[in-house]
């Protein structure tokens, strides 16, 4: 059997993937990619788009966190992720696509706005995994970078500040319903879970995450002051994760 995951180490959604297969106890090579550098390597994979994670499985291929965490479940469904009640398993999928189309972005929006304007910082993010050199080669091209991430993923000051807004609204909710149980849904830790603390994961820089965090003083000080008002907010989504990753 052999399982490999094409991903970006920095990005929350092949966390998604990465907690699930490690949750599972399965065995996998974590293939990481240079984001622009991807797009051949994926689409030759997939034959469509080119956005990661892609699970290739004995040459079955999946893509997307979601249907990656779908498929882990039905082909190994021990410690499941998915809730075997159906009330439970509603509640379940409903939060986890919530999550990944919402809270998802907005923390990538929020983080990569502010961050894109040290590249000092993010170069080591964006690369982590790859070869040495890929760090030089985005270094001297890193005007191109920001200017067709920014493009891409629609960053700019406005929709910055939507996504703050977005994140404060979930991580209020999310704060809200921990302080009455344990889960998102059910008796026991499932994918709304694993989905609600991976995304949010960059904003509490867990050990287990394979980049190399910057120091506090590097990260940048609107996010820095952020941080520490939403901190009781994000406190939870941390717990959850130590206690499960």
């Amino acid at each position: 059997m052999a399982i490999r995951l094409y991903q970006f180490a920095i990005s929350h959604y092949c966390e998604k993937v990465r907690w699930a297969l490690d949750y599972k106890g399965l065995s996998y090579e974590a293939i990481s990619l240079l984001p622009g550098q991807h797009v051949k390597t994926i689409r030759k994979l997939t034959g469509k788009d080119s956005s990661v994670p892609v699970l290739d499985h004995d040459g079955h291929r999946v893509q997307g966190s979601k249907e990656i965490i779908d498929y882990l479940d039905e082909a190994f469904p021990e410690n499941p992720l998915t809730p075997a009640d159906p009330q439970a398993r509603e509640e379940a999928l409903a939060w986890e696509r919530r999550l990944d189309e919402e809270a998802g972005p907005a923390v990538r929006c929020y983080s990569y706005h502010h961050f894109l304007q040290r590249p000092k910082v993010v170069v080591p993010l964006l690369a982590a995994g790859t070869p040495f050199y890929n760090r030089i080669l985005l270094k001297l091209a890193f005007s191109r970078v920001d200017e067709i991430m920014r493009k891409w993923m629609k960053i700019n000051e406005k929709t910055a500040e939507q996504s703050r807004e977005t994140m404060e609204a979930y991580l209020t909710e999310l704060a809200e319903a921990y302080q009455k149980k344990p889960y998102l849904a059910g008796d026991s830790f499932s994918r709304a879970d694993l989905a609600a603390a991976a995304l949010f994961a960059p904003m509490f820089q867990p050990e287990q995450y394979p980049v190399p965090w910057p120091k506090p003083a590097k990260i940048p000080k609107d996010i820095k002051v952020w941080l520490d008002q939403w901190q009781p907010q994000i406190q939870p989504l941390e717990r959850v994760y130590a206690a499960n990753r």
